[in-house]
């Protein structure tokens, strides 16, 4: 009964602790770069742009990452290693080619279709990975990750050509496709479209965090308390592939962030979902603030450093010691 007590006070803190976090990173990315040109109102919108679109692209691969864990049972999933960035990468890039031919230079992205165009494009490469990652009728987690990154190579490798066969003039479009790096041009209806939708991830995964508990059970046990599996799954599926599409217009594809925010929140505010989720959303805004915060603060002779490579940077040896552990694990069942 103490344990169970101590558990939501022990969360709030950490989620208040998280919220600071948020906002030094926020003030330490308005300040970098000069405080004295914050008198330019230009640059002061500039510098709130980004904040709003790294908060938003952050939180979403975040809550997605905490879908894609539950819908799959495996902690090592997240929308970069299933092959969703590469996926959504692709789609906005064909959506970009197909905008040159048929609506003129930029003419679907200008339109606002790439969006959409990449909620598809995530969503078919999950399900190409899903269904060749089960054997015997089961999902086997380590063909999962494999298969997911040999979806995403294909996708990024399909992404580099539609690139080479574009025109010049739509290059740097479609490098956002291949680069994790915020936009400069983002507009208000993308990033009012992102941000919706990672409320309303953010929000379901408070509100419903009892039925996302039980889904990471076994299917017998969560059909015991009540809960449609399949209902649920589908709502993850789709809502996984939103919030990736929205994080993938606004950078492009950035890594380890789905990873890695929800096993950090599961350390500071226990396993339950309604807490683990909002705290995913906060250390993932944190973490894709910071990160532009910080490459902005590094004057490097090509321009600016592309956060994805911060982010792999961290993330790559967190994977590496949970597939370790897990692989450990699978070994020590046997």
């Amino acid at each position: 009964m103490a344990e169970s007590a101590s558990t939501p006070t022990r969360a709030v803190w950490a989620l208040l602790a998280l919220t600071g976090l948020v906002a030094v990173v926020v003030v330490a990315r308005f300040v970098v770069g000069g405080v004295e040109a914050l008198s330019d109102g230009a640059i002061r919108s500039i510098r709130l742009t980004r904040i709003m679109s790294g908060a938003v692209v952050g939180a979403s691969l975040a809550v997605g990452g905490v879908f894609l864990q539950v819908l799959v049972r495996n902690p090592l999933a997240s929308p970069d290693l299933l092959g969703l960035a590469s996926g959504a990468g692709l789609a906005v890039t064909a959506s970009i080619y197909a905008g040159a031919a048929g609506l003129g230079a930029g003419g679907l992205w200008a339109a606002g279709f790439c969006t959409g165009a990449a909620a598809l494009g995530a969503s078919a490469a999950l399900a190409l990975t899903y269904s060749l990652a089960r054997r015997r009728g089961m999902l086997d987690p380590v063909l999962l990750v494999l298969t997911g990154v040999a979806v995403g190579m294909i996708c990024a490798a399909g992404t580099m050509l539609l690139r080479q066969l574009m025109p010049i003039q739509l290059a740097a479009a479609a490098e956002r496709a291949l680069l994790g790096s915020l936009r400069e041009d983002v507009s208000a209806m993308e990033l009012g479209i992102a941000a919706v939708i990672v409320a309303c991830g953010a929000a379901i995964g408070c509100l419903r965090g009892d039925t996302l508990d039980a889904v990471t059970l076994s299917e017998d046990e969560a059909a015991s308390v009540g809960v449609n599996v399949a209902v649920v799954q589908r709502a993850l599926f789709i809502g996984a592939g939103l919030l990736t599409a929205g994080a993938v217009v606004l950078a492009g594809p950035i890594a380890f962030v789905g990873l890695m925010c929800p096993h950090a929140a599961r350390a500071l505010v226990g396993p339950h979902h309604r807490w683990v989720t909002p705290a995913s959303a906060l250390l993932g805004a944190a973490i894709i603030v910071g990160a532009d915060a910080f490459v902005r603060a590094i004057n490097l002779p090509s321009g600016r450093l592309p956060i994805g490579v911060l982010t792999a940077v961290a993330g790559a040896p967190v994977f590496i010691y949970l597939l370790r552990r897990q692989a450990h694990g699978a070994i020590d069942r046997e």
